[in-house]
């Protein structure tokens, strides 16, 4: 008979295996402890936007409070690398233990470097591949002028304008031939063979070529360890892998014992838990989660578990945003109690708060507690002040909680 939860037991439990089901510590954040956050994640999105904090920085701080984003560039950039990049769930830094299972599921060829032409595009990967062998670590344009490349064709219609080399590189990015060894200060990759990348003990322990069905396992259950408690739909999400094969890894999984399935109250769909995840008696965290946090990924999950309705906004046209540009949900407890979109307003040296909105049923204390948070924030930040502009149903509270 199939273990049966409460919906409050299934989002404390996936809240708990997402590292958010506890009141922060007051200690200085160690690398130790952003390490042990990363592999309790198993990845981190990457995203340009810089409108508060680029966005894989942001886990770390709902998660941990004030701690050095140093600590992951180092943990990116520096030997014995704990993460690396690739595409999973969308771009991301991931464990590098799991590069070979996502290379073999890794089918995506958006850049553009198979539309160009079969004789240029292997012209410049050996090229490319040649520097690269004895350089160091080179950005797009630095690769572009070693090797001499001019362009004879007008890129306009593509993309966002790269050139040759850029989609080439990008290309045996996609193919797990290169590797980013590092970000320079525009965020731009300083690209390098993935052989020089992948710590020593991962190239060694790990097959070139591994089992497609095997690596399908090791993801997903991954994926069922960082979520805790989800579909077959929500684990595949969390390594963008085909829903099929990951139907068939959880079924693989639930004979082995790593997942079980259970029924969960008001969660009309086939739910697995993963064996080692745990339901707290309470969740006292408070945090404000990055739009590309790992625990709001799947959009019909949050909805089922929290009862929030999420759309991220930024390519929506301003008049029609319903909340803003970037809007970051608010965690207090077990519960999503409200949305506020932000931006770090450096130069002025303030954090704003564009638009506050707090959700049915948030409780009475809910302005204080966010105000809590974002001055909390806007210390990490570097930032002197927290000022709220006059938008939304929670804006003259919140102004009056940090007032």
């Amino acid at each position: 008979m199939q273990a049966r939860l409460s919906l409050n037991q299934a989002r404390r439990l996936a809240l708990n295996s997402q590292g958010l089901a506890r009141v922060r510590s007051t200690e200085p954040v160690t690398a130790r402890a952003v390490g042990r956050t990363f592999a309790q994640l198993q990845l981190v999105q990457i995203d340009s936007v810089n409108i508060i904090s680029r966005s894989h920085f942001l886990p770390f701080f709902s998660r941990l409070g004030n701690y050095d984003p140093n600590i992951l560039s180092r943990m990116a950039g520096a030997a014995p690398r704990k993460m690396m990049e690739y595409w999973a769930h969308e771009a991301s830094f991931i464990r590098p233990v799991h590069f070979h299972d996502l290379r073999v599921w890794q089918n995506r060829t958006w850049v553009g470097a198979d539309s160009l032409e079969p004789g240029v595009r292997d012209t410049l990967e050996a090229q490319i591949l040649e520097l690269l062998a004895g350089s160091r670590p080179l950005t797009a344009r630095e690769v572009k002028g070693r090797i001499g490349h001019e362009e004879h064709n007008n890129r306009d219609d593509w993309g966002w304008n790269w050139s040759a080399v850029k989609r080439t590189l990008e290309g045996l990015f996609e193919q797990g031939v290169v590797s980013a060894a590092s970000r320079n200060d525009q965020f731009e990759r300083r690209y390098s063979l993935v052989g020089k990348v992948l710590p020593a003990a991962v190239r060694a322990a790990c097959e070139e070529n591994p089992n497609k069905a095997e690596a399908m396992e090791r993801l997903i259950a991954a994926a069922a360890q960082a979520h805790g408690i989800g579909t077959v739909r929500c684990f595949a999400d969390y390594f963008r892998l085909p829903v099929k094969e990951s139907a068939g890894a959880v079924a693989a999984l639930v004979r082995k014992g790593e997942l079980e399935p259970v029924t969960v109250s008001g969660w009309d769909a086939d739910v697995y838990v993963h064996v080692k995840a745990t339901v707290p008696r309470t969740a006292q965290a408070r945090a404000l989660l990055s739009p590309f946090d790992s625990l709001v990924f799947e959009r019909r999950r949050l909805e089922q578990l929290f009862g929030f309705h999420y759309r991220l906004e930024i390519y929506t046209p301003a008049q029609k945003r319903k909340f803003g540009y970037y809007v970051l949900p608010f965690l207090l407890g077990e519960n999503i109690v409200a949305r506020v979109d932000l931006k770090a307003d450096r130069q002025g040296g303030r954090l704003e708060v564009r638009g506050a909105f707090a959700e049915p049923g948030a409780p009475a204390r809910t302005a204080v507690e966010l105000a809590g948070e974002l001055a909390h924030m806007a210390v990490w930040l570097g930032l002197g002040e927290v000022v709220v502009l006059a938008h939304g149903d929670l804006a003259a509270a919140l102004a009056a909680a940090l007032a």
